[in-house]
């Protein structure tokens, strides 16, 4: 079993912890958070040890399981990796792209897994869904979220958009050439909404939209491609695929939707799929493929090389939101 130590008890690391207690392919040792009065309320609750210290949990563990504000992701992992733990790692990776450059030196040198926590690789309807998008040409994005004080010290790029950053990247093999952005400070002091388009070398585009003062929640994704068409719905976890055959050979398939092109250029029939979503946790999924990355060896499914991608295109984007809306810090 790997040991395993815990950074952060809010209300995203009790998740954690709760899960981390479940797979059996880790001991959880305990934790550490800087409010000591709510760590022994956590301590109590889960029956899980508090320590006193970061150092004296890691001096105990294998690895880490870094679930703190942004803002300390960096000082927490490169600590952690410079006594060669391998680390888990929520997104975004770390607070800015210099840091995440450090911590990419560091986990070489050091020779540890890390994994970021872009939990929306491991949701049941993308998994179900990615398999499809062979080729995308254009992606529609749209992640809208009711207004909520507690993410509103980051802009909300980094906070919800930088999750269709990284499944765009996933699944678009192409380097990027142009990005261009808008976005508006309405209740924050930051961006509360923004629109990015991303422009790739083989001509795929990506338009996402991102809001944290919606009226409801929203997570979906279009990926339109040649004779098809993929939708995932994050957040209800479905997926509707509509795949085009042409030319029709043979009879036609009475299950199908056949159009006709005239002018002597036959019939294509449209097929309407509606694959199985198997129920699944997907944070504890990730969990799970960090512990395998670990015993086999292997590069994690979400690597530190993702999470700074998906990180440094997020400012990229924040970059161009300032130019074009006249956005300043």
């Amino acid at each position: 079993m790997i040991k395993i130590g815990l950074l952060g008890a809010g209300h995203l690391g009790k998740i954690h912890m709760r899960l981390l207690k479940e797979i059996d392919k880790y001991e959880l040792i305990g934790f550490y958070d800087s409010d000591s009065a709510a760590s022994k309320l956590v301590e109590k609750e889960f029956g899980i040890k508090c320590f006193d210290s970061m150092e004296a949990l890691l001096h105990e563990v294998d690895a880490i399981d870094i679930v703190t504000p942004t803002i300390t992701h960096f000082a927490c992992a490169s600590k952690a990796i410079k006594k060669s733990k391998h680390v888990f790692i929520e997104k975004p990776i770390t607070n800015t792209i210099d840091e995440a450059k450090a911590l990419i030196g560091f986990s070489k040198e050091a020779n540890v897994k890390v994994q970021v926590g872009h939990v929306e690789r491991f949701n049941p309807a993308f998994l179900a869904a990615k398999d499809f998008c062979s080729n995308p040409m254009f992606i529609e994005t749209h992640r809208l979220a009711q207004f909520n004080p507690r993410g509103t010290d980051v802009s909300v790029v980094l906070d919800l958009m930088i999750h269709d950053i990284d499944i765009i990247l996933s699944v678009v093999k192409s380097n990027i050439k142009r990005i261009s952005a808008s976005g508006v400070a309405v209740v924050s002091d930051s961006p509360d909404i923004t629109n990015a388009r991303i422009e790739f070398d083989n001509g795929c585009v990506a338009n996402l939209t991102a809001s944290r003062i919606s009226m409801k929640n929203m997570r979906k994704s279009r990926f339109f491609q040649k004779n098809a068409y993929v939708a995932v719905d994050f957040l209800d976890k479905k997926v509707e695929i509509i795949r085009i055959i042409n030319p029709v050979v043979g009879e036609e398939d009475p299950l199908a939707v056949t159009l006709e092109l005239g002018n002597g250029k036959g019939a294509k029939q449209i097929y309407f799929e509606n694959p199985t979503i198997l129920p699944s946790n997907a944070i504890k999924m990730e969990l799970e493929a960090f512990a395998e990355s670990i015993i086999n060896n292997t590069t994690p499914l979400v690597s530190i090389d993702d999470g700074y991608k998906a990180l440094d295109i997020a400012y990229k984007i924040i970059e161009k939101m300032k130019i074009t809306s006249n956005f300043i810090d």
